[in-house]
């Protein structure tokens, strides 16, 4: 992940522009954020989180974040003892001391420690909640979302089953992924995509897949994080008149696809033209997916989907 210059504005307070955490009722130079070496968050991967994008100084689409990060939580059985408005709270306060316009903010709950002497019992830990803050990130390099990625196929590495990391609450389990991103740069791709057992395509580090065919606007029903940048570019596709299908996506029929695109919250849309060996769109961004792309950005800045930070909190 990177991030441009564009994304770092100016702050009244510099100590925090470079990232910033909220932690027990306090906000630090992200640098000084920790959590104990016996953490269950850090020694078992046993915790969840949510990242909602600041864009031009304002989160978008929170409210569907707030409500993923809580469904997530309920999954696995975590409860920090904060509603929805306490964390609202807590990014919000977060934000307007980094003073930064664009951020990636994310929202997380650890299991904690465990209370017990000797307990393997995971109801004897003390769940805990912090956020931290950092300028914009971008999931694709923002001159490759203009110009179009190259994404490579997994070959040593399938995607973890549904059956043991349920994929649409957001976890740290990337074991797979990292593997697979080892063998995409070996390749030369910016990054990577995984299939499941059967050969479907399921997402990549951070995104979703679509194919674009016909007019139909085709991604994953498995194997996936149930995105709301995901999310979002489903309302859009409806909006510009698009057949929407959530659906089983065979490799083979991806490569048959006139356009290939991603989306996430750490960029919004971006053009895929190449998927191992197979060009699309002659080597450029497709029509429908800049047209997506536009319009999500024109979203972006929409009343509704906004909520304003106060900078002078």
């Amino acid at each position: 992940m990177t991030q441009s210059n564009e994304d770092v504005a100016d702050s009244r307070h510099s100590d925090l522009a470079s990232g910033a955490a909220w932690m027990r009722g306090e906000i630090m130079p992200i640098t000084q954020a920790s959590i104990p070496v016996n953490d269950w968050g850090l020694i078992h991967s046993d915790i969840t989180y949510d990242v909602v994008p600041v864009w031009e100084g304002a989160f978008f689409r929170l409210k569907h974040y707030l409500s993923r990060f809580f469904r997530s939580m309920n999954t696995l059985h975590l409860d920090p003892g904060v509603t929805e408005s306490d964390v609202e709270s807590v990014l919000h306060e977060l934000v307007s001391a980094t003073g930064l316009r664009r951020a990636y903010v994310a929202m997380v709950t650890s299991r904690g420690v465990n209370m017990v002497p000797g307990s393997r019992d995971p109801r004897d830990c003390r769940n805990h909640f912090f956020a931290w803050c950092v300028p914009y990130i971008h999931v694709i390099r923002p001159d490759l979302a203009r110009s179009g990625a190259s994404i490579h196929v997994a070959r040593t590495v399938t995607r973890i089953p549904e059956a043991s990391v349920d994929p649409r609450v957001k976890n740290y389990h990337w074991g797979d992924f990292t593997k697979g991103l080892f063998e995409a740069k070996d390749a030369g791709a910016e990054t990577v995509m995984l299939l499941d057992s059967d050969g479907n395509v399921t997402e990549g580090p951070g995104f979703n897949v679509f194919a674009v065919k016909d007019n139909r606007l085709i991604t994953p029903d498995a194997g996936v994080l149930e995105g709301i940048s995901r999310q979002t570019v489903l309302e859009i596709g409806r909006e510009l008149g698009l057949t929407t299908d959530i659906r089983s996506l065979p490799l083979e029929e991806l490569f048959q696809s006139d356009e290939v695109l991603i989306t996430t919250s750490g960029g919004g849309v971006a053009p895929i033209t190449k998927v191992d060996d197979r060009v699309f769109s002659n080597g450029a961004p497709g029509e429908v997916t800049m047209s997506i792309q536009k319009r999500y950005f024109e979203w972006a800045t929409m009343p509704e989907h906004r909520i304003e930070i106060d900078y002078d909190l």
